[in-house]
């Protein structure tokens, strides 16, 4: 038997989603996680799109890999889920997160963060381990780097 869960965030980013989405969408999100939140990521098959599979090498702990499920750029949704290491080490059948970027205006959008998981019964107690908090703060770490960006380039003109 399995255990199912799921957690969602939303965040308001004062940028317009097309840029949001330029680091949410194939592997620019490294610009924000790396050296912050991760020691290196590396596309170890494909191109960084849709069937790509990253090694993820967390500050502390050891390499995990995810892929790239899903990578719409139409409708600014990317799904990953892991495929070695991390959760699937302590009990979870499956762990995906999702992204999506959601227009509000001009110059701002929604990011909705979702992380569904499965995790063996055995192990459920594992499911306390799942936390949406890393996902609010690259969020909020996107919303800076897109503003001080937007900063320097209008003090550039």
């Amino acid at each position: 038997m399995k255990t199912f869960g799921s957690v969602s965030t939303e965040m308001e980013i004062q940028s317009p989603a097309r840029e949001a989405w330029a680091l949410y969408g194939a592997v620019g999100l490294t610009v924000i996680t790396v050296p912050k939140y991760l020691a290196a990521v590396d596309i170890v098959e494909g191109d960084g799109g849709e069937g790509s599979i990253a090694k993820l090498t967390p500050l502390s702990g050891s390499p995990y890999y995810e892929k790239f499920t899903k990578v719409d750029d139409k409708h600014m949704v990317k799904e990953t889920e892991i495929t070695e290491g991390a959760f699937l080490d302590l009990g979870f059948t499956l762990y995906r997160i999702r992204f999506e970027n959601i227009p509000t205006g001009e110059h701002s959008c929604i990011t909705r963060t979702t992380i569904e998981w499965e995790v063996k019964e055995e192990y459920v107690a594992n499911s306390t381990r799942v936390s949406i908090l890393p996902s609010i703060n690259i969020a909020k770490d996107i919303e800076a780097y897109l503003l001080a960006n937007e900063k320097k380039h209008k003090d550039s003109k």
